[in-house]
């Protein structure tokens, strides 16, 4: 990339933003080949908020309500959810989520963030998981950010089937086919 001037960078940073609110500053730093100081001031300068509000408030311009469990019992963060389609969530690994001799996730927190996010993605009062099938492609470590989707592939006769990916810097990590168990609101269950 050639030298910009501050005004030019400042743009191009607002720009790059809006197509993906999910850069870290690191990451700024490096496309513009500035200091991370720098992409910092940029930023207030032009009002642009930091990492983790800018995630909040993509989560709520892109978000139905969720219904199957209180918001706090889903493991991530959710970016994004349409009832019954797609969700993502994000998880940032953090020292508990680890092993301590050698700082690779524990695949439970993978497993519950997708599986929460199965739950989430449910239109319907009542969710459970009945079945799943997941394999863990690569190992997740301290510091990564995990994205995770879910996507509806099939929903009928109180059952739905649905796929996530999650991944780290765009490399798949996880995959798994959840079968969930529900019933809609209405239903007679008994």
């Amino acid at each position: 990339m050639t030298k910009l001037t501050k005004t030019e960078r400042q743009q191009r940073l607002q720009a790059i933003l809006n197509d993906n609110p999910f850069l870290t500053d690191e990451a700024l730093s490096q496309t513009f080949n500035v200091s991370i100081q720098t992409i910092r001031l940029d930023r207030l300068e032009r009002n642009i908020p930091e990492l983790r509000e800018r995630i909040k408030d993509v989560a709520y311009q892109n978000r139905d309500e969720v219904k199957a469990l209180p918001i706090d019992e889903v493991i991530g963060e959710i970016i994004e959810l349409q009832l019954d389609k797609i969700a993502i969530s994000i998880m940032d690994i953090q020292e508990d989520h680890v092993f301590h001799r050698n700082k690779i996730a524990r695949g439970h927190f993978l497993f519950a963030q997708a599986n929460s996010l199965c739950v989430a993605l449910m239109d319907d009062e009542f969710a459970l998981t009945a079945k799943s099938e997941v394999t863990f492609v690569k190992p997740v470590k301290l510091s990564d950010r995990v994205i995770t989707k879910a996507t509806m592939v099939d929903k009928k006769n109180n059952r739905a089937v649905i796929e996530v990916v999650s991944t780290v810097k765009q490399r798949i990590v996880f995959t798994g086919l959840f079968e969930m168990y529900y019933v809609s609101e209405g239903e007679n269950n008994g």
